[in-house]
């Protein structure tokens, strides 16, 4: 009433004027305007600093739309922050990318681990190509063919799988199948010293410390380097490589015959190769790592 207009005078009442008309003293008045103040809900907390270019609904719309493209499962928010700024140019905070994958629980299951301290450095990754391999192999479960291996050869530099062979039995000379599919790939031949210098990593595993396998890897000019007894982390990247094979192929599916599974880690390591993206390769795949290097040392040769 106070601040309303009188249509005679063209002035407001004012509160002097009502508290008059009314017989209530002013000081009533103001108490009472001061104590709804004080009951009112405080404003929304405004974020502090500048807006950002994209909204939250936005970005967690263009997140779902990253995650239905993607043709692999329970990949973290480190891909999706990568994906999202080289395909779709949004540059946001990896952290923000973080938070709305956890608010909208989309994140992937994982599990903490716990580990003791060991004589290991946790340092394993090479300055450059071909310094260092690991292989290793696993166990895949089939209907009709039991049990079947596959053995892997992966690169320490990028993560990239160079050779693998499947069979049905775990012996020396399956395990020399995957190391020679490597080096004719990378060096060209499986001629005497076709890949001196290098260094394989591999644990204490009869196949592997068998004479055979030694001898042949010898003949290549490869030298062995050996895994901690009982510490797999000290073949951490094949060891890795093989959770997201399981990941991705094994966990959840059911496979006839050893074919069958021959073919399905054809199509993965193709796939792998190409598009996996690997934090310590700024977010590129193997591929598109080894791509970037060759490049590199072609414009230093030049």
């Amino acid at each position: 009433m106070a601040t309303q207009t009188s249509p005679t005078t063209g002035q407001r009442y004012g509160v002097s004027r009502v508290c008059q008309i009314w017989a209530l003293a002013r000081s009533s008045f103001y108490a009472a305007r001061q104590q709804k103040a004080a009951v009112a809900p405080p404003p929304p907390r405004q974020r502090p600093g500048p807006k950002p270019a994209i909204t939250d609904e936005a970005l967690l719309a263009a997140i779902h739309a990253d995650l239905e493209r993607s043709p692999w499962t329970g990949e973290g928010h480190r891909k999706v922050w990568a994906r999202l700024r080289v395909i779709d140019t949004i540059r946001v905070s990896r952290k923000r990318i973080l938070r709305l994958m956890r608010e909208n629980t989309l994140l992937s299951p994982h599990r903490a681990r716990t580990r003791t301290a060991t004589p290991h450095d946790g340092h394993i990754i090479t300055q450059a190509p071909n310094q260092m391999w690991a292989t290793d192999a696993t166990q895949i479960p089939t209907v009709r063919d039991g049990k079947v291996w596959l053995f892997g050869v992966i690169e320490h530099w990028n993560a990239g799988l160079l050779g693998w062979h499947v069979a049905k039995y775990g012996t020396r000379f399956e395990a020399t199948q995957a190391v020679g599919m490597a080096v004719r790939q990378q060096f060209g031949h499986l001629g005497a010293g076709a890949a001196r210098s290098l260094e394989l990593r591999h644990d204490h595993g009869s196949n592997f410390m068998a004479d055979h396998f030694h001898r042949q890897i010898k003949f290549w000019g490869i030298t062995p380097s050996y895994a901690f007894v009982g510490e797999p982390q000290t073949n951490g990247v094949i060891e890795r490589f093989f959770r997201t094979f399981k990941e991705q192929v094994v966990h959840g599916r059911i496979y006839q015959t050893i074919d069958d599974v021959r073919d399905a880690v054809r199509v993965f390591v193709d796939r792998y190769n190409a598009q996996w993206l690997i934090a310590k390769n700024d977010y590129r795949s193997p591929n598109d790592a080894r791509t970037a290097w060759d490049h590199g040392a072609f414009r230093l040769a030049a």
